[in-house]
């Protein structure tokens, strides 16, 4: 294959993608980001990519972790639990999280979900209209700001790749799950767009774990002419339950794993959410000598949430979000030599109007124990340039200059006023060499920074007082990579990636002992991080394919006393520290497919002290399908799988540091799911 016959473009900050993901040998893979536009083999960062066959192709597509699974460095667990929202891991940073994401920046459509506080909720991701996922594994604040200790980004689709398609999709299995899905794409003169809309219901495996979503997603795109382009996003989610079946002792998995925890069902425990998603992006690729591109976008999100104990448990805010990005790109020579460059500046801002309801050990919600504002703001200024000192090695660095404010601004007197803020100021930089020693094959090596703030939740003082604990501060990370990636002729890529990440003033959640099952945070000193991360992949023929995703990491407190007890040394909790995952895929004539995937989960510890073990397991999935005609324009395909084939109990979420030893969250055992999907 002549280079000149394929080109894969990809949307991202960071980019390099393991041939995997594409199967495509000798081809010229360019990675077109909200930065800098890049072949493959000249990016000096470990970033993965799935692209839209593999999120749908005989999925359910729930969660991110059915099409995740064979990304290295990223561990995602929760996925079982959508009151809590699941949990993305990368290199360690977010697994500290007891629900939603954090430490890790959340893109959707250029649109970061991750806030200036540095949390993010996935429940609004659509991945029926997802064309490509893609995840940078490592720290990217350079680029992302505040908590990209990894970034994933989600692209849906706008209507020029599949266009004048309509397709109907039905999906039942196990536990009563149910989904109904409606996709239609088109095109007309310079207009395109692509509408999405599903409904979810399920009962879920565990009592007190029912779910009902509904989801909208759309884009509409405008060519104004040959260089510039005018996109409007719509987003809309209602999820008027979620429950949440709570965390379990030892004892308690042993009698029932399907049981709800204490108090879950008396409080009918879970959350309901109501949101909104509004953005317009503008792309001018002839703004004076370089390319302009730049957005605004807003979202509100009403949400109530019960938690499972009594107290100041019910949780009531109304969210706004807005923020508008710019920036500018160009190329041109320096001292004959070619360099290419993006300067940009970010604004955005989070309003949480915030109030806490004491609920009654029998079940009856009281009054008001908080009600605040909550507040952040960041301003950001950023640069990265490229510079090719010969044909095959090429120099990036960058720079980023953050302002956070966080202010609490208390409206609940009763106890004192207890308004606090805090103002971080924080640098980010990044170097890499990217080395092209043959077309299809580079070696390269970088160093970053990355900080993370506490979120305002991170931010509570155990002691009761309210504002912001001025003993807890940001985590600032520095993170070291030396990567080599390539294709050969026989149809045979690799991606390999050492990596080394020492962290400082570490955040880590635990809960004080009683009723009160509420997280607190605390710095942890000193962390280290490093490990290997592999993948391969084999196209053995044109029906046969295999690739295999190996982490190998160690994570390790390197400075930590807490309450007198000397954690040094001692393995992070919520981490596995051995990741394996599979895949062999067969690919028939007229559609028929069928693919087997296995999971190898190392072992790990639910809390800091190292004293409560979570054992190894293995996990297989399987599924497949086949593609009907009816008549010239219908399209039926069928599809069923099969997760958890060997029925293994394991579990779906381990609580960190929880108390009265509630850590477990138990996984589904085999499941299994079918549908029809139409297309015309």
């Amino acid at each position: 294959m002549k280079n000149n016959k394929s080109t894969i473009v990809c949307l991202i900050g960071l980019t390099t993608i393991p041939f995997s993901a594409f199967a495509q040998v000798g081809s010229v893979i360019t990675v077109t980001a909200p930065v800098i536009e890049r072949e493959l083999y000249e990016t000096p960062v470990s970033m993965s990519a799935i692209r839209s066959e593999t999120i749908k192709n005989g999925q359910p597509m729930l969660k991110l972790d059915e099409t995740l699974s064979q990304v290295p460095g990223i561990y995602l667990q929760n996925q079982e639990n959508y009151a809590q929202g699941e949990r993305v891991a990368i290199r360690g940073f977010g697994s500290r999280a007891p629900f939603g994401v954090r430490g890790v920046m959340v893109v959707v459509d250029g649109i970061p979900y991750t806030l200036p506080d540095g949390q993010a909720q996935l429940d609004a991701i659509d991945l029926d209209s997802a064309e490509r996922i893609e995840v940078i594994r490592g720290p990217a604040s350079v680029l992302y700001g505040n908590a990209a200790g990894g970034v994933v980004s989600v692209t849906t689709a706008d209507g020029r790749i599949k266009s004048g398609q309509t397709s109907i999709r039905a999906t039942g299995g196990s536990n009563s799950f149910g989904k109904l899905s409606f996709n239609n794409s088109g095109s007309n003169g310079n207009w395109s767009h692509n509408v999405s809309l599903s409904a979810l219901n399920y009962e879920g495996y565990r009592d007190q774990a029912e779910v009902e979503k509904y989801l909208f997603n759309s884009k509409l795109r405008w060519q104004m002419d040959k260089e510039r382009s005018l996109t409007a996003i719509i987003n809309l989610l209602d999820n008027p339950r979620s429950q949440d079946p709570g965390a379990l002792t030892a004892e308690q998995v042993a009698e029932d794993r399907t049981q709800a925890g204490r108090f879950t069902e008396q409080y009918d425990t879970g959350q309901a959410v109501d949101q909104q998603v509004i953005g317009l992006q503008y792309q001018d690729l002839s703004a004076g000598a370089g390319e302009l591109r730049g957005k605004i976008y807003y979202l509100r999100r009403n949400f109530e949430q019960q938690l499972p104990f009594p107290g100041p448990s019910r949780i009531d805010y109304n969210r706004d979000y807005f923020g508008a990005s710019a920036d500018y790109r160009q190329s041109f020579t320096v001292a004959g030599l070619p360099f290419r460059y993006v300067a940009g500046v970010e604004a955005r801002e989070q309003r949480d109007d915030r109030i806490r309801t004491q609920m009654s050990f029998g079940g009856d919600l009281q009054g008001l124990t908080a009600d605040e504002l909550q507040t952040a703001t960041s301003l950001s200024a950023f640069t990265q340039g490229d510079l090719n000192l010969t044909d095959q090695l090429v120099l990036s660095i960058g720079g980023r200059f953050d302002r956070i404010h966080m202010d609490v601004a208390d409206e609940f007197l009763a106890d004192n006023d207890q308004s606090g803020d805090r103002t971080f100021r924080e640098w980010s930089g990044s170097a890499g060499l990217s080395y092209r020693y043959l077309p299809n094959h580079q070696i390269f090596t970088n160093i970053s920074t990355a900080f993370e703030t506490p979120t305002f939740s991170e931010f509570a003082n155990p002691s009761g007082v309210g504002g912001l604990n001025p003993d807890t501060q940001p985590q600032k990370s520095l993170n070291h990579e030396l990567g080599l990636r390539g294709a050969f002729d026989y149809g045979m890529d690799y991606d390999l990636t050492l990596f080394w990440v020492d962290v400082r003033d570490e955040l880590i959640p635990y809960q004080l002992s009683g009723p009160d099952d509420r997280t607190f945070y605390r710095n942890a000193g000193d962390t280290t991080r490093k490990g290997i991360e592999a993948t391969a992949g084999w196209l053995v023929n044109q029906s046969w394919r295999f690739e295999t995703a190996l982490t190998l990491a160690d994570y390790t407190f390197d400075e930590y006393t807490s309450g007198g007890n000397d954690y040094h040394e001692n393995r992070l909790p919520g981490l596995p520290e051995q990741l394996w995952s599979n895949r062999l895929q067969w690919q028939g004539l007229g559609g028929t497919f069928v693919t087997l995937e296995t999971r190898h989960v190392g072992s790990m510890f639910a809390d800091d002290a190292n004293s409560v073990k979570v054992e190894d397991y293995w996990l297989a999935n399987l599924r497949g399908g086949n593609t009907f005609y009816v008549g010239r324009k219908l399209l039926l395909k069928g599809f069923a799988g099969v997760r958890n084939l060997t029925d293994r109990d394991h579990f779906a979420n381990v609580r960190i540091n929880a108390s009265n030893d509630r850590y477990f969250e138990p996984a589904a055992g085999r499941t299994w799911y079918a549908g029809l999907e139409l297309s015309f």
